[in-house]
């Protein structure tokens, strides 16, 4: 795999914008996906956010291995992080993420009492990559369809700030990646979840990776939903099994292995396989990058 180059220009206007912008804040969001919290991490942002008081949230926690999501809870909590599963579709971890929110805002804005200044709302920024869930998470804090959502990378371009209670407001911004994405582990696994757009991407080759990946990291997961034999040792092989099995079959009688991919990618994304992290916390260490 080739380093992927996908950086449109709203995306370095995003990140100009979030210099520009991050001196009014008091606390940044950092937004992962709890199935890839290595990847979906964008290296950047630690140069954007410097010593801004920061809270993780391992979104989409629903779909992600609770045992493992447990490691990277506990990994943040070693550095003083603290790390908040969320589904932000349904809601389930905003009370805790916005209790979070004010622990962290609460010495700056009690220098700012103790100076005789006038309380005010904690402004509160959320960073994350393209389709890692910003915006349903914005719209369950305000209770109200107040941000465009989508399921596609880079939907949200716009810029605003949102009152999501007397107390709390926050600045939204559009995900980024980073320009150059040189390791081929990080590029696949944005690109299992979707937040690298599919239209940039050879399907069938990253589906092939993907199923991979899961029959060695969840092998009981993976026979069980594509009903695999024993036997297989090639990934082509299960890849052929799949496409017989699910009717992936074109004129010809030839494999559809486009058809396959499409089917694999959508039911990993949706969590249809079952509850699946492909990155520990070891991983960090391993691919050369801290989290």
């Amino acid at each position: 795999m080739t380093t992927i180059n996908w950086y449109p220009g709203h995306m370095k206007k995003t990140k100009d914008l979030i210099a520009q912008h991050l001196k009014l804040v008091d606390v940044c969001v950092e937004l992962l996906d709890a199935r890839i919290p290595y990847s979906s991490r964008n290296p950047q942002f630690d140069q954007l956010v410097q010593n801004k008081p920061r809270v993780v949230v391992l979104n989409k926690a629903d779909l992600a291995d609770q045992k493992v999501l447990n490691e990277w809870i506990a990994y943040y909590k070693d550095q003083g992080i603290e790390a908040i599963p969320m589904d932000s579709m349904k809601g389930a971890g905003v009370p805790k993420l916005l209790t979070a929110v004010q622990n962290a805002a609460k010495e700056k804005l009690d220098r700012w009492t103790s100076k005789g200044m006038a309380p005010r709302a904690i402004r509160l920024m959320i960073i994350g990559i393209p389709n890692v869930g910003k915006s349903s998470l914005i719209n369950k804090l305000v209770g109200k369809k107040s941000a465009k959502t989508g399921n596609k990378p880079g939907v949200t371009k716009g810029k605003q700030w949102v009152r999501i209670r007397k107390d709390i407001e926050l600045f939204d911004t559009p995900g980024i990646l980073w320009p150059k994405i040189e390791q081929d582990e990080v590029g696949m696994h944005l690109a299992f979840t979707g937040a690298i757009k599919d239209e940039i991407m050879h399907l069938d080759d990253l589906a092939f990776h993907l199923i991979k990946e899961l029959v060695e990291a969840y092998p009981v997961m993976m026979k069980d939903r594509y009903e695999l034999e024993d036997h297989y040792e090639e990934t082509i092989e299960i890849m052929d099994h799949i496409a017989r099995t699910r009717g992936c079959i074109k004129k010809g009688n030839q494999l559809d292995y486009e058809k396959v991919a499409r089917l694999v990618l959508d039911e990993y994304r949706k969590g249809v396989i079952g509850r699946i992290c492909l990155e520990r916390p070891s991983d960090a260490l391993v691919l050369g990058k801290d989290v």
